[in-house]
């Protein structure tokens, strides 16, 4: 009985539904009929070749219309604004260099005029000074003059000192080196030593036994004796002699310290140009015999007494 009462229940709910639905379907069904038929009111006809050709075509609305032109009317004036934002900052970049430029030009130029005048105002103000030095003192001239002429003379008298130098200099290469003092003019007593000199051979032991002070320079061994040094030959075997014959010593110097002293006087004098080493050889003999000859004294060719003091060392 229950499953009765049920089923007719769910019968007469299912009708109920089924009603309600049935307008909204009508509904529906005439919207889309008009729909449908709605292009038929837009039918266009034309005639072509006396025949009637009816198409339904859809129509643009004029919102369509606007929003595409809009759209392109947007575009295009977006392109022109960057164009002429471009082109607008191209003409301030060139306008500011064609300004930086006019400063630059303006700049060098002002400063060449500062120099100019600059430079000119200090030349001004020199010729001032020296015209108003001139017109204080007349005898600026004359005391210009004697100077010049002072400065010539020290300069003449330096070329013609170093042309008597190199003529002496070329008279000593040149001039005969003396190795024998047997002639008369050296029997006086400044000579005696040269003319009595004769070289004498002893070994070590008699040199120590016979002569308190023995040296050794310029190769060899040396003795000292009555004011002059003499070649010790026989002391050394293997001593060596460039210059065989007495010198004549003072202040109690070695051979070797006087022969420079000697050579500094000579280079002094224009007669040496050689090395200062102390050393008496065809050189410095040669300007010892130019200098001799050059002032009367007798050419030894050697370091002598009466040389010395001519050259102002004893």
């Amino acid at each position: 009985m229950k499953r009765i009462v049920f089923l007719t229940c769910m019968g007469s709910l299912a009708l109920a539904l089924t009603a309600l639905g049935a307008p909204r379907e009508r509904q529906a069904a005439n919207r889309s009929a008009k729909s449908r038929s709605a292009p038929s009111a837009h039918v266009v006809s034309a005639r072509t070749g006396g025949h009637v050709a009816n198409r339904a075509t859809p129509t643009r609305t004029s919102r369509s219309f606007s929003a595409a032109h809009s759209n392109r009317h947007a575009i295009t004036a977006s392109r022109a604004s960057n164009v002429r934002a471009s082109t607008l900052r191209r003409s301030r970049v060139e306008v500011a260099r064609a300004h930086n430029t006019r400063v630059a030009n303006a700049r060098t130029a002002m400063s060449a005029r500062n120099r100019a005048a600059v430079t000119r105002d200090r030349n001004l103000a020199r010729a001032n000074r020296v015209e108003a030095a001139r017109a204080r003192n007349p005898r600026i001239t004359q005391s210009n003059a004697r100077l010049n002429a002072r400065r010539n003379l020290a300069v003449n008298r330096e070329r013609n000192l170093t042309l008597g130098r190199n003529v002496a200099i070329n008279r000593a290469a040149n001039a005969r080196v003396v190795n024998n003092w047997r002639s008369a003019r050296f029997r006086g007593s400044n000579y005696a030593a040269f003319y009595n000199y004769n070289r004498r051979w002893h070994d070590r032991g008699w040199w120590r036994n016979h002569h308190s002070r023995i040296v050794f320079v310029l190769g060899g061994w040396w003795y000292w004796n009555a004011g002059y040094w003499y070649p010790a030959w026989g002391y050394d075997s293997y001593a060596y002699y460039p210059y065989d014959g007495p010198i004549y010593g003072y202040g109690d110097l070695t051979p070797d310290q006087i022969i420079v002293n000697v050579q500094v006087a000579l280079q002094r004098d224009g007669y040496y140009a050689g090395p200062i080493d102390g050393d008496l050889g065809p050189q410095t003999r040669g300007a010892l015999a130019a200098f001799q000859a050059d002032h009367g004294l007798a050419v030894t060719s050697a370091v002598d007494g009466p040389t010395l003091q001519t050259l102002g060392l004893a």
